[in-house]
């Protein structure tokens, strides 16, 4: 009986790195003009700018005492542009759910952390959770508020994992998620609550009551931001 050679084609490494010759020059040629014609744009949009650029300086400082804080940067974040930051929360909140639609969580499975990384939280994590506690509340008169505490809160949760030290039983139940949504829907409640009052717009706070709700904004903000942030390095539904 004669041997036939094989005829089937099987894709070694010689016919795969053949077959993988990337974009044609034609379309690299359209790819990099493309490219250029867009830097060009925005090279043109920059220059266009006049010089000074108009801005808004001068009316917040003109109406800071009915925002309810005394720094301006939280003044304009937290009340006179507060849709922007309630779009920036729903922003992170849409990244979480996008994460979790992929699959599970990993975590820090297979770390192995050093006698330096297990001892580390024990110091680290109660000072960051103190320092996170005083950026919150001083956001109110300077730089500072709800981004970087819970920016801080996200990284003692990452230090955590990292370490190897076991999250707490809420960290995978029902609790997660509303921490993940607190941020937008008490912002967006106190938004609702804000219209429904005579004369009230949303998102207009009450003078009087301005430096409560912002305070109260920021601290739910605060919260949601560590969670979504620890939870996007997770990587994964838990």
């Amino acid at each position: 009986m004669m041997l036939r050679p094989r005829t089937d084609r099987q894709a070694g490494p010689a016919s795969s790195a053949r077959a993988d010759k990337g974009l044609p020059p034609a379309a690299r040629a359209l790819l990099v003009l493309a490219l250029l014609a867009v830097f060009a744009g925005l090279v043109l949009a920059v220059l266009s700018l006049s010089e000074p650029a108009p801005g808004l300086a001068a009316a917040v400082d003109e109406r800071i005492d009915e925002s309810g804080v005394s720094h301006p940067v939280t003044a304009v974040l937290l009340n006179f542009r507060g849709y922007d930051t309630l779009l920036e929360l729903v922003v992170l909140v849409l990244a979480v759910m996008g994460a979790w639609s992929v699959g599970r969580a990993r975590g820090c499975a297979g770390n192995v952390p050093g006698p330096l990384l297990r001892q580390l939280p024990r110091l680290m994590a109660p000072l960051m959770v103190l320092v996170a506690g005083y950026l919150l509340w001083v956001g109110a008169h300077a730089p500072g508020g709800a981004f970087q505490a819970g920016s801080l809160l996200g990284g003692v949760g990452i230090l955590l994992c990292l370490s190897g030290y076991p999250l707490p039983g809420w960290a995978n139940g029902p609790a997660l998620r509303v921490s993940a949504v607190l941020g937008v829907a008490v912002f967006a409640a106190l938004g609702v609550v804000a219209a429904l009052l005579p004369g009230g717009a949303p998102l207009d706070w009450p003078p009087a009551q301005a430096k409560t709700l912002i305070l109260t904004i920021e601290l739910a903000a605060m919260l949601s931001i560590g969670v979504v942030l620890a939870a996007l390095f997770a990587g994964g539904r838990p």
